[in-house]
C-alpha cells in the first residue's frame, strides 16, 4: 500500500508540473452516471464497462446488480452513490431535482458534498420496502438490507415510514429501515471494507480536482456553477465547485478554479547577501532570489455516452498523448 500511495503521488506531481491537456467541462442532464466498477456488475442483466471518456447511464427503471464486484455512481455533482458486492438498486427517477433510486439488496453508500444541497431539493432519495430517506445535506449515509437500517455517519437525512411521521436522523444516529423506525446511536468509527473503499474513492477524486481546477481556470471559459469535469491524464470525472474550496465530508478539496491558485503560488521573494558566506566575505550588497512556475496551457475535448452536454463553450487545442491513467487498487479489505 505504502508504495501505491508512491506512484499515485508521482502521478499527482507531474500533473502539476507538465500541465497535461483535460476534457471538456460537462453538465450531466442526469443522475445515474456509471463512473466506475470493479469485478462483475451487470445493468439490466448485461455486463458493465466504462471506458475511457465513456460511462453508461441507468436510466429509470433500470437495475444495476453487483457480485464479486462494486460500482460508483454519479448522482448530482459532488454526490456519489458507491454499491457495495452482492447488491442491487433501481432507478426510479434520474431527473437531477428529482433523483431516486431504490434499494432491492446489499449495501450502499451515499457521500454527498455540502455543495450539492440544494435549497429545499433532495440530493437524492434512498428507497426501501415503503421507507424512504431524503439526504438533502452533505455527508456519509449508509444503507443495508441486512439487517435494514441506515447509519448516518455525518449529515442528516428525513425518514419517512409509509403512512408515518418524518424522523430527522442526525450524526453518529442509525436507525431500522422498517414499520418500527427506531432510532438508536452508533459508533461512526466503526467501518468495514465497503467503508474504507468509499474513502479511497473520494481521495482519488479529490487528487484529480487540482489539476482540473486549474485546466478550467486557464482556458479562460466561465465557470459559473459547480460540476463534473472529465480529467483526461486521470481518465476519471472529478467535482469543481463554483467558487472557494468545497470540502468532502471524508475531510478531502476540491478547489475552485479561483482558489487553485493558492497550490501553485511560487515560493517568495528575498534577499540573499553577496559574498562567500563563510565569513571574511564581501557582504556589501543583496541579491534577489525567487522561485518560479510556469506551464504551457491547453484544454481538450472529449467524447461521452449518455445524457451529457459540454458546458460551457470554450477555446479547444489538440491535446497530447495523456500517460495511462492510475488504476485504482482492488483491493477489498
Amino acid at each position: 500500500m505504502n508504495r501505491l500511495h508512491t506512484v499515485i503521488s508521482a502521478v499527482v506531481l507531474t500533473a502539476f508540473t507538465a500541465s497535461i491537456s483535460f476534457g471538456q467541462s460537462v453538465i450531466s442532464a442526469h443522475s445515474g452516471l456509471i463512473h466506475y466498477v470493479e469485478g462483475e456488475v451487470t445493468l439490466d442483466s448485461q455486463p458493465v464497462e466504462v471506458k475511457i471518456a465513456t460511462f453508461p447511464e441507468i436510466k429509470e427503471n433500470m437495475e444495476l446488480r453487483t457480485q464479486d464486484g462494486r460500482a460508483e455512481i454519479l448522482l448530482n455533482p459532488g454526490a456519489f452513490l458507491r454499491v457495495g458486492e452482492n447488491s442491487a438498486v433501481r432507478m426510479v427517477s434520474n431527473k437531477l431535482t428529482d433523483s431516486r433510486m431504490e434499494l432491492l439488496s446489499g449495501s450502499v453508500i451515499v457521500e454527498a458534498d455540502s455543495s450539492a444541497e440544494a435549497e429545499g431539493e433532495e440530493i437524492v432519495t434512498i428507497l426501501y420496502t415503503g421507507t424512504a430517506a431524503h439526504i438533502r445535506k452533505g455527508g456519509i449515509y449508509r444503507f443495508d438490507t441486512d439487517p435494514a437500517q441506515l447509519r448516518v455517519y455525518s449529515g442528516e437525512a428525513e425518514v419517512v415510514a409509509e403512512g408515518g411521521s418524518p424522523l430527522i436522523l442526525k450524526s453518529a444516529k442509525m436507525i431500522a429501515l422498517n414499520s418500527a423506525l427506531a432510532v438508536e446511536k452508533f459508533d461512526a468509527k466503526d467501518v468495514d471494507a465497503l467503508n474504507r473503499w468509499s474513502r479511497r474513492r473520494a481521495e482519488y477524486i479529490s487528487m484529480a480536482n487540482v489539476s482540473a481546477a486549474k485546466s478550467v481556470s486557464e482556458s479562460g471559459d466561465t465557470w459559473n456553477r459547480g460540476g463534473w469535469f472529465y480529467n483526461r491524464y486521470f481518465g476519471m470525472m472529478t467535482f469543481v465547485p463554483v467558487g472557494g474550496v468545497s470540502h468532502s465530508p471524508y475531510g478531502y478539496d476540491y478547489y475552485s478554479p479561483t482558489s487553485v491558485w493558492v497550490i501553485y503560488r511560487p515560493p517568495p521573494t528575498y534577499m540573499a547577501p553577496i559574498g562567500n558566506g563563510m565569513g571574511g566575505g564581501n557582504f556589501g550588497g543583496t541579491s534577489p532570489v525567487s522561485g518560479s512556475y510556469s506551464s504551457p496551457s491547453t484544454t481538450a475535448t472529449s467524447t461521452y455516452s449518455g445524457s451529457i452536454s459540454a458546458a460551457p463553450s470554450g477555446r479547444s487545442a489538440s491535446a497530447p498523448s495523456a500517460a495511462p491513467a492510475p488504476s485504482a487498487p482492488v483491493s477489498r479489505r
